[in-house]
């Protein structure tokens, strides 16, 4: 009996109750041919709907539906040659969205070169979510179904008009009333009845290709190509194959095929994506991301050339470029490297898409349809790589791919070792529930094992285990069944990853530094992807992290400025004119994501322009907060490392160093207070730094931009042992005392210096020694001293009766009365061929430190110094008959500035960039 004849409303409450006979069979699992009079009753039935839509769009259906045969027709020998001449093209919803954007995939097919090709599209944006909101409407009772389905009506009308005319508008315009007047009629059973079933569900679904097949083929032959459209269910079978999965049967998928060619000999073929039919011919859909799964399948039915998918970004990145801005565009990914990344969550494709064109080495493209210059990602068999070929661990690493949203469930116990059938009975608890198991780690003790399962469903994990071994919680055999909420899995993905030496250790080192601590640890012996779990708040943080350090981006640094002062602004314009270089040969990218002074502050979200930083902070800066300054330029999860560059000379700024080291904040200074402090601060300071695998840099303390510590700690770490330091500190006590010859009077050089800069605001602060002490203390304490500042002697240069002159302008009055102090004893050195110094001293072996005024021989490199220079001598075992000197400028904005950007590039060099 053929079924011609157009739907009746009458039938569709009966045709309802049908299908949802045809699910609850399908639901059982039942596989056996029916031949009672009711299962030919229903079988007929939904043939009947789904042939006579294929009558309404203009097909000749000569099938007879009977219980006994499963095929329509028998297999012809199709005249249409398969193979490389074909190309295969999917375009998705967004790409088919409105009526320019079907124009614009025309264009695309035309210009095609390729012989033959077949384009499979989806539903235009949106609609297929709109017809399941239509069946909940209906099954809901709620009577806007019917405006919300004449909203699909009218979008579709208005896009045939705008694409087409004449008969072909006429024709599709003919077609869409009739399916729509059905569609309504169906719904209307549904509203009755009050239940939708899963095959209504994917018959009333799958209208959405059916409309932009018949609309993109109609544009094509208006274009003058010889193209015709195909309803995939009539090729397409597939069966059921666990929760929302179907498997194809290309062997029956192959005969519908070379059977539907013999009769549609065209070389430009639309076909429906996401829909296809079951074995009793029933419509059903290939579920989510079914398009691209349909144009896999359609590719190796065909043994095309290639499958290329449309989207609209340029192709599949290193890491999602929401989160990761850098992340770059790979130029190709084998097989099983797009497999994993899709796993994990990467939005390249559906993990089963690929699995159809592998068997041929089909390749896939994914393309921009919105960037018709961007070449895409080529998605192909992985070339040999030579065994005596060298590369770096880094050509091995594609991208990386996340998770959120999981839980660790952590079973452990001593009785679990060596018991044979343990894992197995966890495992059938979990799958008892239907839970996923995203991921599984287990020690080799055997003492515990723990597994990734999406948050939603732990609960009922965990309850599921603890009622499966009651016994054994009770017993003592088994610990615990803990739960570990708020996780996400980061995945590393690339061909023969894990067995690359290097590797894993690159990928462990970046997450150390960022201060990221990883919960679990699963690595396959596949060798294609290495996969952790961490905090779900870290996550981001932890693909930024991973993702700099396998230089497929720029080493990032959130860097928040303390202190737009002298050296602050200084540095600042050192930043602004090295950035440039600092990406081209470093791959550094130090982002200043803040500024705060002492009554504004500016914060920025992607970088502040520094070329006008202090235009900004006037215009958009906000009233000074330590604490949200702090919270803002840490807080930034894009940027996976954070710096504080404290440039003040505030002790209440230092007092901040210990917790924000301990929250993973890497401190650069040239302040001198932390270090100098209480000692018990200090020591509690260098604890944390060292605990917290935070960088604490300070090589500007002591020398400005010599590098004095960096010397030290080279000198120490390499087994030497230091006897003493001794050094021209200050920048300022240098020039005075390097200008103090002749008959010149001390305080005229004071003067002198105090016009030219080289003192504080008040000459005092220079001239009582304190800095002086201060660099003293930090040398004493970074060779093991346990000194406090009042442990060092100091001898001022401010006479004790000036100490307490209200005003510096009093002081500078009365200075000159106290020349002749000084003056003699410039005579008595002078006499003696020798000149007056003011030098700091740290007498390790004697275990104290000392600043004041001496006297050395002019031939003395302390008595050659010129201007503002330091000079600091090393004696040590090694240098011992000839100190290690380190000399030059020690003072002023530039140099100190200098030696604070010296530490921001070690950071940088610590946390992964590579050296110029």
């Amino acid at each position: 009996m053929a079924l011609l004849s157009p739907v009746s409303s009458s039938c569709l409450p009966r045709l309802c109750s049908q299908l949802a006979a045809h699910d609850a069979v399908v639901d059982t699992k039942s596989r056996v041919c029916l031949s009672s009079a009711s299962s030919h009753l229903q079988r007929s039935l939904i043939h009947k709907c789904y042939l006579d839509k294929r009558e309404s769009h203009g097909f000749k259906v000569s099938a007879s539906v009977t219980a006994d045969v499963s095929t329509a027709e028998v297999a012809v020998k199709s005249p249409i040659v398969k193979g490389d001449t074909w190309s295969i093209h999917k375009f998705g919803g967004t790409c088919v969205g409105t009526a320019q954007r079907i124009q614009n995939v025309a264009n695309i097919v035309i210009e095609d070169s390729s012989e033959r090709k077949l384009v499979v599209v989806s539903a235009m944006s949106k609609v297929t979510d709109m017809m399941y909101d239509l069946i909940e409407k209906a099954q809901s009772r709620d009577d806007s179904y019917e405006a919300a389905l004449d909203a699909v009506f009218e979008k579709h009308k208005l896009t045939a008009v705008n694409l087409l005319d004449g008969d072909e508008l006429a024709s599709f315009l003919s077609v869409l009333t009739r399916d729509v007047h059905n569609l309504k009629a169906m719904l209307r059973a549904i509203y009755i009845a009050g239940h939708g079933t899963e095959s209504f569900s994917a018959f009333v679904a799958g209208h959405g290709e059916l409309w932009s097949a018949q609309i993109l083929s109609a544009v094509l032959r208006k274009g003058g190509i010889d193209c015709t459209w195909m309803d995939t269910r009539d090729v397409l079978i597939v069966t059921p194959a666990g929760s929302n999965q179907v498997d194809p049967d290309y062997e029956e998928s192959e005969q519908r095929l070379d059977n539907w060619l013999s009769q549609n000999p065209s070389k430009v073929v639309v076909a429906t994506g996401f829909i296809a039919s079951t074995p009793q011919n029933i419509p059903t859909t290939l579920k989510r991301d079914g398009s691209d799964f349909s144009a896999a399948i359609m590719g190796a039915l065909f043994r095309a050339r290639q499958v290329t998918i449309w989207t609209d970004v340029d192709g599949v990145y290193s890491a999602d470029p929401r989160k990761v801005s850098e992340a770059v565009v790979l130029n190709t990914l084998s097989y099983q490297e797009a497999w994993e990344m899709s796993y994990f969550g990467a939005n390249v494709l559906h993990p089963r898409t690929i699995i159809p064109v592998m068997q041929y080495d089909i390749p896939i493209v994914i393309r921009n349809i919105f960037n018709l210059s961007a070449p895409g990602t080529k998605i192909c068999r992985a070339p040999i790589i030579e065994a005596d070929v060298k590369q770096d661990s880094v050509a091995y690493v594609k991208g990386f791919a996340t998770i959120d949203n999981l839980a660790l469930v952590n079973v452990e116990g001593t009785g679990m070792a060596g018991v044979p059938g343990t894992a197995s009975a966890i495992f059938a608890a979990v799958k008892d529930v239907g839970a996923n198991v995203i991921m599984i780690s287990q020690a080799s003790s055997e003492h515990s094992v723990c597994f990734a399962v999406p948050e939603k469903e732990v609960n009922a994990v965990a309850k599921a285990l603890e009622a499966r071994f009651r016994q054994a919680l009770s017993a003592g055999r088994l610990s615990q069944v803990a739960i570990i909420p708020n996780c996400s899995i980061l995945a590393a993905v690339g061909q023969k990853m894990a067995s690359t030496p290097g590797v894993s250790a690159t990928l462990f080192n970046a997450l150390a530094k960022a201060n990221i601590n990883i919960r679990a640890i699963a690595q396959g012996c596949s060798e294609y992807n290495i996969t952790v779990v961490v905090k779900r708040e870290d996550c981001v943080r932890a693909l930024r992290a991973v993702h700099s350090r396998f230089y497929l981006s720029k080493t990032s640094i959130a860097v928040g400025i303390i202190g737009p002062g002298l050296i602050g602004a200084t540095l600042l314009n050192q930043l602004r004119d090295q950035a440039a270089v600092l990406k081209e040969k470093s791959k550094t990218d130090l982002r200043v994501m803040g500024i705060i002074g002492s009554k504004k502050m500016l914060l920025s979200d992607t970088g502040i322009d520094l070329s006008n930083w202090k235009e900004l902070q006037n215009e958009k800066g906000e009233k000074a907060d330590l604490e949200k300054f702090v919270n803002h330029v840490h807080g930034n999860h894009f940027i996976p490392n954070t710096v504080l560059v404290d440039c003040t000379s505030s002790t209440d700024v230092a007092d901040h160093y210990h917790d924000w080291l301990h929250t993973g904040i890497h401190i650069i200074t040239p302040n001198k207070k932390a270090n100098s402090g209480p000692l018990d601060k200090y020591l509690k300071l260098r604890a944390r730094q060292r605990q917290s695998f935070t960088h604490y840099f300070y090589e500007a303390t002591v020398g400005a931009g010599l590098p004095i510590m960096h010397t030290l700690r080279d000198l120490l770490q390499t087994g030497d042992k230091i006897i003493k330091i001794e050094g021209i500190f200050s920048g300022t006590l240098s020039y005075i005392f390097n200008s103090f010859v002749n008959t010149r009077a001390f305080s005229e050089v004071v003067m002198e210096a105090k016009a030219a800069g080289y003192t504080e605001p008040d000459p005092r602060d220079d001239l009582a020694g304190t800095d002086v002490a201060r660099k003293v203390i930090i040398l004493a304490r970074e060779c093991g001293l346990n000194l406090e500042l009042s442990d060092i002697p100091v001898q001022s240069l401010v006479p004790d009766p000036l100490k307490e002159t209200a005003s510096v302008d009093d002081f500078m009055q009365q200075l000159p009365s106290y020349d002749p102090d000084i003056a003699t004893k410039r005579q008595a050195a002078e006499d003696a061929g020798e000149v007056l110094r003011y030098v700091g001293v740290v007498d390790v072996k004697n275990q104290k430190g000392v600043v004041e005024l001496q006297r050395y021989k002019k031939q003395h490199p302390f008595a050659q110094l010129s201007g503002s220079d330091n000079i600091i001598a090393f004696t040590t075992e090694r240098y011992n008959k000839q100190p290690l000197i380190v000399r030059g400028p020690g003072a002023g904005a530039e140099v100190t500035a200098g030696g604070v950007f010296s530490d921001l590039l070690r950071l940088a060099s610590n946390l992964g960039a590579p050296s110029c």
